[in-house]
């Protein structure tokens, strides 16, 4: 989805006092509400921290990225430095709390061709780092002082202050699952294996994100510093992709089920529907959210049918394959397969965005409660409406995974949709 331009002196006019871009909070002053006990501790060019461990790779001037280390300005080992870049266990946090935790993460960087993984004692530092499993002390140098500001991006978490990296230096034994020296020193072991026995083993996605983007995983002639962006929606599409292979040796479930969940101005409704897999996102973005400063609602969609999609799901994009991840997460559990519906609501109170993390961590939190059961697809969509602000038949009509399941009926659905 592409953000309309606005004016460019809106913030400069506004200063944060009258809200003129209409969002319900002033993006700009949370984040510097955030970034004061960072320059309470007044860090200069010399920095010591635990890294979480944690990585960032971006993607401007691809294939020369810039590449680093994230270090806190605080040293310990206790889930205080874990949580600072560990999405899957931020649900419930306020949005005030999370730009807390990125702010404190200040982003080492410097410039590297993605195939030159052993050139540099900067890489070679860089994924020792992140193959471990605890945080990592380390004694960093940077070229100046931090930038204070915060960088958002809608696949991966705010990022906090920036610096480009002069020296690095580890100054604790990097502790390394047995796991991850496995798939490390393997050469040969292709990289969606190499996430597939990981995720097995219980590793979180935002472990494989960190491995994939640092070059780490894969057939060794093949590896490459993959863009943190691209990373988190690889890993949660190859990830949901064995998953769909597994379930759909499932049966389908025998009712219509509804689910329902809201967090940080995010609800989402899911239909799991009687049928073989396939699975459809539709968003809605209220006016003044964080990518719509328009006066009304605007929709996206994509969808896939059984045999997959052959192209990236560009209106929804990476929340597509998140949301993605933890349905087939869920359909894994209970050892059943289903057509599944999502529907999500965006409303004012998203004022930036946070990553597909909260997308994700949302829709299983949604699976963990009691889901509404229903005999019928109407009823279904009956019940539905009901926690949505947006009427149905604007869904319906967005829908086209919705209109396919009512057309492509099979014998065995005649009673099911003879009344629909």
């Amino acid at each position: 989805m592409v953000r309309p331009i606005l004016d460019e002196n809106i913030c400069l006019r506004c200063k944060g006092s009258r809200l003129l871009c209409g969002k319900v909070q002033c993006p700009i002053l949370v984040k510097q509400q955030s970034i004061i006990p960072l320059k309470l501790v007044e860090i200069g060019r010399e920095l010591y921290g635990s890294s979480p461990p944690s990585i960032f790779v971006g993607h401007n001037f691809y294939p020369n990225v810039l590449v680093g280390p994230m270090v806190p300005p605080t040293l310990g080992q206790g889930p205080e430095i874990t949580l600072l870049d560990e999405p899957d266990f931020w649900y419930g946090k306020p949005i005030n709390e999370l730009i807390g935790l990125r702010t404190s993460l200040i982003r080492t960087a410097f410039r590297s061709n993605v195939r030159e993984l052993t050139s540099s004692k900067l890489m070679e530092l860089s994924q020792e780092i992140i193959m471990a499993h605890v945080p990592v002390d380390t004694e960093v140098k940077l070229e100046k002082e931090p930038q204070i500001r915060m960088l958002y991006d809608p696949h991966s978490p705010p990022l906090g202050p920036t610096a480009r990296l002069d020296k690095l230096r580890i100054t604790s034994n990097p502790k390394v699952d047995p796991k991850v020296d496995k798939v490390v020193d393997d050469s040969d072991l292709k990289s969606t294996l190499a996430l597939d026995y990981l995720y097995e083993n219980n590793f979180t996605v935002t472990n494989l994100n960190r491995l994939l983007s640092a070059g780490l995983l894969g057939v060794k002639k093949n590896r490459k510093l993959v863009p943190t962006r691209w990373s988190i929606t690889a890993v949660d599409d190859t990830i949901s992709k064995n998953i769909i292979r597994e379930i759909k040796y499932f049966q389908e479930i025998s009712k219509y089920l509804v689910f329902q969940n809201k967090y940080l101005d995010n609800n989402f409704v899911i239909i799991l529907i009687p049928r073989e897999w396939s699975f459809e996102n539709t968003e809605a973005w209220f006016s003044k959210s964080a990518f719509n400063p328009s006066n009304k609602h605007i929709m996206a969609q994509d969808h896939e049918l059984y045999d997959g999609r052959k192209n990236y799901a560009s209106n929804v994009t990476g929340a597509y394959y998140a949301a993605r991840l933890a349905v087939t997460e869920y359909l894994k559990s209970i050892k059943r397969q289903s057509a599944c519906v999502i529907f999500r609501e965006v409303s004012g109170g998203y004022i930036a965005p946070l990553g597909v993390w909260v997308i994700r961590e949302t829709v299983r939190k949604a699976f963990e409660r009691s889901p509404k059961e229903f005999e019928t697809l109407n009823d279904a969509l009956k019940e539905a409406s009901r926690y949505l602000k947006i009427p149905m038949k604007q869904w319906i009509n967005k829908s086209k995974l919705i209109k396919y399941l009512k057309k492509q009926k099979r014998l065995v659905d005649y009673f099911k949709f003879k009344n629909e």
